[in-house]
């Protein structure tokens, strides 16, 4: 299996440059690479560069566009949750092919806030992710803000999730853009009326009640396979 790595794009211009600096302790002594092993460089917007090491230097064997990337680009919205329990919906959702995640703080979240350090965190999960994965890009983790703001940045064709909701499921409505995933105790009835007020479609995932964390999985993997970019 090839390594990949993202790197800023200015570090790998041309058809030789320099192996760069953030990689050197990685590929050098942790992964003990050297001169004929080839790597795979992204730039984080969709570019790939297969790279053969020799000496300090990568040189560049092919390029080409990422195939990792789903057509269909869905951004899942997700409340902030207690514990360990966001990296399981980073990791899970950018290994299925979510473009884009954006937290918010809802009535019911027991989690409040989220310190920097672990926002950054957060973003490195999405960056290892990827790589393993072999996406072309890295999902955006944007810092968290009130539902209110969320819901009126929201895009035409988001949808929040009810799970008590008894009408349409989200596999009978259309491939929806944006999906809003409440925290442990779901949404509370104002935010479910100030979603619909805000324009947003409201449906179910069914009879069962999922975990949080576990929702953003179940409709990634529904939505992407109904758009055929997963399974």
């Amino acid at each position: 299996m090839m390594h990949r790595f993202f790197v800023e794009p200015s570090l790998m211009m041309g058809q030789r440059f320099p192996l760069p600096p953030p990689l050197v302790h990685q590929v050098t002594r942790v992964l003990r690479l050297g001169d004929g092993d080839e790597i795979a460089l992204l730039d984080g917007m969709g570019g790939e560069a297969r790279c053969r090491l020799a000496g300090a230097d990568c040189v560049v064997v092919a390029r080409r566009f990422a195939a990792g990337e789903p057509r269909h680009q869905l951004t899942v919205r997700q409340a902030l949750l207690k514990g360990d329990h966001l990296e399981q919906v980073i990791r899970h959702g950018t290994e299925l092919g979510i473009a884009r995640f954006g937290l918010f703080v809802s009535e019911r979240s027991v989690a409040r806030e989220l310190s920097s350090r672990r926002l950054e965190r957060l973003r490195a999960v999405a960056r290892e992710a990827a790589e393993q994965s072999e996406r072309g890009i890295v999902p955006p983790v944007d810092e968290p803000v009130s539902l209110a703001k969320a819901l009126k940045g929201a895009a035409s064709g988001s949808v929040l999730l009810f799970e008590r909701h008894e009408g349409k499921r989200l596999t009978e409505m259309g491939p929806p853009s944006s999906v809003f995933i409440g925290p442990e105790g779901g949404f509370s009835p104002a935010e479910v009326e100030a979603a619909e007020r805000a324009g947003l479609a409201i449906a179910g995932l069914g009879p069962r009640i999922l975990r949080s964390e576990t929702v953003a999985v179940a409709v990634a993997a529904a939505i992407l396979s109904r758009t055929g970019d997963f399974a």
